[in-house]
């Protein structure tokens, strides 16, 4: 838990220095606005005076007026109020965002692709189901298969070892486990070569027994065949619940017109029971490369975040325009993302896209005030109808109402 907190802290720290793109675009813009601002200043103090156009006095009364008028203060300070704000009520949402550049990106999103385990389900998966394809009993089978699992972090893996452990049954020691992504895991247990493969890596099946596992895989469960040296022992069902808000969510995120995608390594029917449930588009079987393809495919068609919390979700995350992580996810997850739901609640998503793109808005709203005020300033100076005082009065109002148009951000929406 110290570890945890300890990590958010980080991604705090993180989010101040990431600056959204208009940010750093409105910085340089003033390097080369202010010095223009005075020299326009100078010149009005001065030119009109050596060309005989009038006293000096009034004229650098005008000169000093522009020069206030023209003060950046009210353009630089409107976008980092609006992002400042943004972050501070996503915050309170229960989304930490890393910074205003990640917060510009997250009002373009137009997609969002979602890891299935651990975020669309509660990633606890149990154990429903043990086929025997041999003699081997559920008992001997489970057990061997808990000990090739045992200390591998998959909720699968903890899921198996969890069942061995809720009947009491002794879990041999294993040797050298090896896991092989999108494939299962193997280990030598008392001299075996024990294997836990998905269906479609597990040799040597016969038509019956991948009838039984089609069926199984039907009812949207994830099936694991169980291997002794070679030979198919048996296969052991698996089912996760998906989580309480996920349906709302998503129905939340269309009426954005966010369209919603389900990328998963699970098997096909699994998958597709899942997304029934959902009521969204979904790829299955994806090993993490698979992932990282099919959102850098997805990612040239529109602006496309994506949602996961494990290890095998992260490079897929950084392949997205955007990556989100729940906030139970690993750290490596954490690390990958530029957005975590620290509620872990996948109803926190449509609020969150909703305030960027509210932040957006009132950023556009920020500049065209701050230029516009000046713009009608600038040239009421110029003709003689603005006064030092009224020059002050502008610059300091301009600035007040930029930043009290980016406070309303921190009010609270139903």
């Amino acid at each position: 838990m110290k570890a945890r907190s300890t990590r958010i802290l980080q991604l705090i720290e993180e989010a101040e220095t990431h600056r959204a793109p208009v940010e750093r675009f409105i910085d340089q813009f003033s390097r080369i606005y202010t010095p223009l601002v005075m020299l326009l200043s100078l010149l009005v103090m001065v030119v009109p005076p050596l060309l005989g156009a009038g006293d000096w006095q009034p004229w650098i009364y005008k000169g000093l007026t522009l020069l206030l008028i023209g003060c950046p203060c009210a353009l630089v300070i409107s976008t980092p109020a609006a992002i400042t704000s943004g972050l501070a009520a996503a915050a309170r949402q229960g989304a930490l965002i890393k910074g205003g550049a990640a917060l510009e990106r997250l009002s373009s999103v137009r997609r969002m692709a979602f890891d299935k385990t651990g975020t669309l389900t509660l990633g606890k998966p149990q154990l429903t189901q043990i086929l025997r394809f041999g003699t081997a009993s559920e008992s001997e089978m489970l057990a061997l298969s808990a000990a090739a699992e045992q200390g591998a972090t998959h909720p699968l893996a903890s899921a198996i070892v969890a069942a061995a452990q809720a009947r009491d049954l002794v879990i041999p020691d294993a040797q050298d486990q090896q896991v092989q992504a999108g494939r299962g895991i193997s280990a030598k247990v008392a001299g075996q070569q024990i294997q836990l493969l998905t269906p479609g890596h597990a040799p040597g099946l016969t038509p019956q027994q991948n009838a039984q596992i089609a069926q199984q895989e039907a009812e949207g469960e994830t099936l694991v065949v169980l291997m002794r040296d070679g030979e198919a022992l048996g296969a052991l069902a698996l089912r996760d619940q998906l989580r309480d808000d996920a349906v709302e969510a998503l129905k939340a995120l269309k009426k954005l017109g966010i369209e919603s995608l389900m990328l998963t390594g699970d098997n096909p029917r699994a998958a597709a029971t899942i997304a029934r449930q959902l009521d969204i588009d979904y790829r299955a079987s994806l090993l993490p490369a698979d992932k990282v393809a099919a959102i850098r495919e997805l990612s040239q068609q529109q602006p496309l975040a994506m949602v996961g919390d494990g290890i095998n979700d992260a490079p897929a995350m950084k392949a997205a325009t955007l990556g989100i992580a729940m906030g139970s996810g690993t750290d490596v997850a954490l690390e990958a993302a530029d957005a975590a739901l620290t509620r872990n609640q996948l109803s926190n998503l449509a609020p969150m896209i909703a305030l960027a793109r509210r932040t957006r808005r009132i950023i556009r709203q920020n500049i065209g005030i701050a230029l516009g005020l000046k713009a009608i300033f600038l040239v009421t100076t110029l003709l003689g109808l603005t006064g030092l005082w009224l020059a002050v009065l502008a610059d300091s109002g301009a600035t007040a109402l930029v930043t009290a148009n980016a406070l309303r951000l921190l009010r609270r929406r139903a």
